[in-house]
């Protein structure tokens, strides 16, 4: 099968390149740095042309109230295109919990996503991946004040970007789910553990200062972004991925 991989140079996208070419098929990777502009729609149509599936991995470039116009634009006009190219499979990665964060824009960007893709005019895979490993630095220099980084208790259970790659391709290769598959990583930390285990295994002296009101996750309820009873596990534990080179 031959998938146009859109923002197939990214984190997750690059990966899900090399796996899909690895089981055979033909991925294609599209982005900016490849002539595509998902939100102008420029080299969107030739992007997908011929392709069975379409896999969309573009991101926001701000998590604030400018995201739903990045998600509503470039899901139009993609669908718009697979559309007319006739394309058979329309995958979306998503976030585990998403549509039970209302006060993030970012989460409600994406929550508008998705609803474009389930009413949209291709059969569809949403693939819902709980926070990336690769992001809890991103995660700890928010509230990071000199020596101290103040977290709330939120519970987290990170995934490894590889192991939500591997989803994504398979669901990819699978046929249209038509509806949504959660996956995530095997442990579940409340963040401000996490900081100090990150902290530790990195020889970093800062100290991690429970705050409940401190950062973006601050507004989470409960364990909504974790992956609870209905997701598959992955397999990398985040000792491991810490120790990894």
């Amino acid at each position: 099968m031959k998938f146009a991989v859109i923002g197939g140079t990214g984190l997750i996208g690059s990966k899900v390149v090399r796996e899909l070419d690895a089981g055979g098929h033909e991925a294609i990777p599209h982005s900016t740095s490849t002539g595509v502009d998902v939100v102008t729609g420029e080299g969107v149509e030739n992007a997908v042309a011929g392709a069975d599936v379409i896999v969309n991995l573009t991101n926001s470039p701000t998590f604030d109230e400018a995201s739903p116009v990045f998600f509503r634009r470039s899901m139009d006009n993609l669908l718009d295109a697979g559309r007319k190219a006739g394309a058979r499979h329309f995958v979306v990665l998503s976030i585990v919990g998403v549509d039970q964060v209302p006060e993030l824009d970012y989460y409600r960007a994406k929550t508008l996503q998705e609803e474009a893709l389930v009413a949209g005019p291709i059969p569809y895979s949403i693939v819902r991946a709980t926070q990336f490993m690769e992001f809890v630095d991103s995660i700890l220099s928010w509230t990071a004040d000199g020596d101290t980084v103040r977290l709330p208790t939120t519970p987290l259970q990170p995934i490894a970007a590889q192991d939500v790659a591997e989803a994504v391709a398979q669901a990819a290769a699978a046929g249209p789910l038509q509806g949504v598959h959660n996956i995530a990583g095997p442990e579940v930390f409340p963040l401000d553990e996490l900081g100090r285990i990150t902290l530790a295994t990195r020889s970093d002296s800062r100290t991690v200062i429970t705050d409940e009101t401190a950062g973006m996750f601050s507004v989470v309820r409960g364990d909504v972004l974790t992956g609870r009873d209905d997701a598959s596990l992955a397999p990398t534990r985040y000792a491991d991925w810490l120790a990894s080179p």
